[in-house]
């Protein structure tokens, strides 16, 4: 037996046992093989020696348990060991469920996947009542589907419809949802957790089942004619050959009902099956990402407190707003009170959807204040400029703001083109400028570009990395140079539509075959999201930097720009848009045959120069921001890595062909042989 000392069981009055778990060296709990081994141990001593119940909890403040050790999947070789691992923690579970004695799960914080797997073994789980309680089974979004029991369990317990709508969506359910769906037996003041854990278990109140229509919705032949419903409302937001994790969650219930043992073997070979797929390896290789920009965030020596944002357009006002929103003391600044009026609105409206309690939404809209004379810039521990994208304007603000700035201050701008050797020439202190460069919209996209220069000091760019973490993002570091990482590579990629839409080709087939390859929507599609005027300027920008030429079609998106269609924010670009969705006619036509290769290897082959030019340190960091700065088909794993999968001499060969097809811009990057 592998001990981890993750399990400390206790024996107390009224012959109530205690498990809890905190397991050593990590903020949170997860549920690796040797933490469940251990468990089977302690299991063991129990049920040799019934106590009159058993509490189990977390010694950890963070919550719970996050789940199954995810790194652990990355060792798979194939499906037969991923299949032994899977067996040993639905046999873990399955002697927790039968212990002779009542079970309680004490649930503070979060309960995720495996570990709310593990609560779902238990006779009753009780929750914290508090905003931070989040149950939920995430696992369709790493490829998989619970495999410990919990495809049986759930439905089980809660029905069809409930456990449906927790598995195909990963979306965790909150106290008082989770209560209404019976996920928890009961809601009690986090102080009065354990207390109210021993007390169910001496009042052993009839256990939660699913309600009387939901098994009736169990039946063999209901099962099946809901199978179509159910895969057609999945259908609208994942394909099966891009996902295939959540149309398995609906195979199994239809085939087995979650009833009998085939049930839990099944779940088993499937989900055995799915860790071997590219989808899997490749959204488990997005989640470690994702743990590799958040590990890059240090502490800064003083915390960061207070934000002066100048500019109250799109980006300025709800990056204010999601500062705000995270904490911090927010003054937004403009030329005049009119333009921050409209930032102030749509903060309010953030915080009326983000924030339930009315106390804490109140406080969060007294945290951001308007600030036309910019008297918040003395006291400020960062300062954002968020102005539009010309460089005489933005030298021109920091002129006057710079003098004014704490010495200790951080001076940062959301430039998204416009390098920061060119930004701070005029500067006083130049080694304090670091760009962070937030996405569109602020409260959705993930990443933060922090950008550096040769010139920018270390801590101004620790503080900028620990300021983006502060605010919940995930920072990215970048050097300095046209279009940093994201637009960089993007830019090639929405050029490359515009070059066949000048071609003839249809401007929704142009679309449909980008999401056909899994981009979250076409590069017509995006660039009317993005703002045409901002996809023109910074276009012009970047393609100018990098002595390059814009599409002949350009002169179409330059008279859309003219003519004040700009896509999503006007009504009118490329698209019609109609209560902010496209309005496009289907396009039948085939597709031509290389299409899909123009568009998706003209962003790989940037990304190969961005790694030879060391944009960012090493092909993961490139991987990450391409996924979490563009969608990047994350099943896919990142361009690279996609690269890596197809082959790198396959690419190459294939940039090959294209540059003698349409052009000297598909010539394979030098940087191409470093990574084959």
């Amino acid at each position: 037996m592998n001990d981890t000392n993750a399990w400390r069981l206790e024996r107390g009055s009224g012959d109530i046992a205690t498990l809890t778990i905190d397991r050593p060296g990590g903020s949170a709990n997860t549920l690796g093989q040797p933490v469940l081994l251990e468990l089977e141990a302690r299991l063991a001593e129990l049920a040799a020696a019934p106590p009159a119940g058993l509490v189990i909890r977390s010694g950890k403040p963070s919550g719970f348990i996050a789940g199954a050790d995810i790194r652990e999947f990355t060792n798979f070789r194939n499906a037969a060991e991923a299949l032994a691992h899977i067996r040993v923690g639905q046999r873990v579970f399955a002697r927790l469920e039968a212990l002779p004695c009542p079970t309680v799960a004490a649930i503070s914080g979060f309960a995720l996947g495996g570990g709310l797997e593990l609560a779902l073994a238990c006779s009753y789980r009780i929750g914290a009542n508090d905003s931070r309680l989040a149950l939920g089974l995430p696992e369709v979004q790493l490829g998989i589907h619970p495999g410990f029991g919990g495809t049986v369990r759930a439905v089980r317990l809660l029905g069809v419809r409930a456990a449906m709508e927790l598995m195909l969506t990963g979306k965790p359910l909150r106290a008082e949802r989770a209560l209404a769906v019976g996920l928890v037996d009961r809601l009690v003041p986090p102080a009065g957790l354990d207390a109210a854990a021993r007390q169910i278990l001496v009042q052993r109140p009839a256990r939660h089942g699913a309600p009387l229509l939901d098994r009736l919705l169990n039946l063999p032949g209901i099962r099946s004619l809901l199978r179509a419903s159910l895969e057609a409302r999945v259908a609208r937001q994942a394909r099966r050959e891009h996902y295939p994790a959540p149309y398995a969650i609906i195979d199994l219930w239809v085939r087995y009902g979650a009833r009998g043992a085939r049930a839990y073997e099944a779940e088993a070979e499937s989900i055995a099956a799915l860790f071997t797929s590219e989808a899997a390896r490749g959204l488990v290789r997005v989640f470690l990402l994702q743990d590799r920009l958040k590990s890059l965030a240090g502490r800064t020596p003083a915390p960061l407190k207070r934000v002066h944002v100048i500019g109250a357009g799109v980006m300025g006002g709800d990056i204010a707003a999601w500062c705000a929103l995270r904490g911090l003391e927010v003054t937004l600044q403009d030329r005049e009170q009119k333009y921050i009026d409209p930032a102030l609105q749509r903060a309010a409206a953030l915080f009326g959807k983000r924030i339930r309690d009315p106390v804490e939404r109140a406080a969060a809209q007294g945290r951001l204040r308007a600030d036309v004379a910019g008297d918040g810039i003395p006291g400020a521990d960062v300062l954002i400029e968020a102005i539009f994208e010309d460089l005489d304007a933005k030298r021109a603000l920091y002129a006057r703001a710079e003098p004014r700035l704490a010495g200790t201050a951080v001076l940062c701008s959301n430039t998204s083109s416009l390098t920061l050797e060119l930004l701070a020439q005029q500067l006083r202190d130049p080694g304090r400028l670091v760009g962070l460069h937030f996405f569109n919209p602020v409260a959705q996209m993930p990443l933060i570009e922090v950008i550096h220069s040769a010139q920018t000091r270390p801590g101004p760019l620790a503080a900028a990395m620990a300021f983006a973490r502060r605010l919940d993002k995930l920072p990215l570091p970048c050097r300095s140079g046209p279009g940093f990482l994201v637009n960089r590579v993007l830019f090639p990629y929405l050029h490359e539509a515009l070059y066949a839409a000048g071609e003839g080709v249809p401007l929704a087939l142009i679309d449909r075959v980008a999401v056909d390859f899994g981009m979250p929507m076409g590069p017509i599609e995006l660039s009317d999201v993005v703002g045409l005027d901002v996809a023109l300027h910074v276009g012009e920008i970047i393609t100018r930097e990098l002595g390059r030429a814009m599409p002949p079609y350009a002169a179409r998106l330059r008279e859309l720009v003219n003519a004040r269609q700009l896509g999503r924010k006007s009504g009118q670009g490329f698209y019609r848009w109609q209560d902010g969705k496209a309005v496009r006619e289907p396009a039948a036509a085939a597709a031509p045959a290389d299409l899909g290769d123009r568009l998706i290897l003209a962003l790989l082959n940037e990304c190969a120069a961005c790694l030879r030019e060391q944009v960012v340190a090493d092909a993961d960091l490139l991987d990450a921001g391409v996924v979490f700065g563009t969608g990047f088909a994350p099943f896919r794993g990142g361009p690279l890595n996609y690269a890596r999968t197809r082959g790198v001499a396959a690419v190459v060969a294939r940039l090959s062909e294209l540059e003698q097809r349409h052009g000297a811009r598909f010539h394979p990057d030098a940087g191409w042989a470093a990574l084959a």
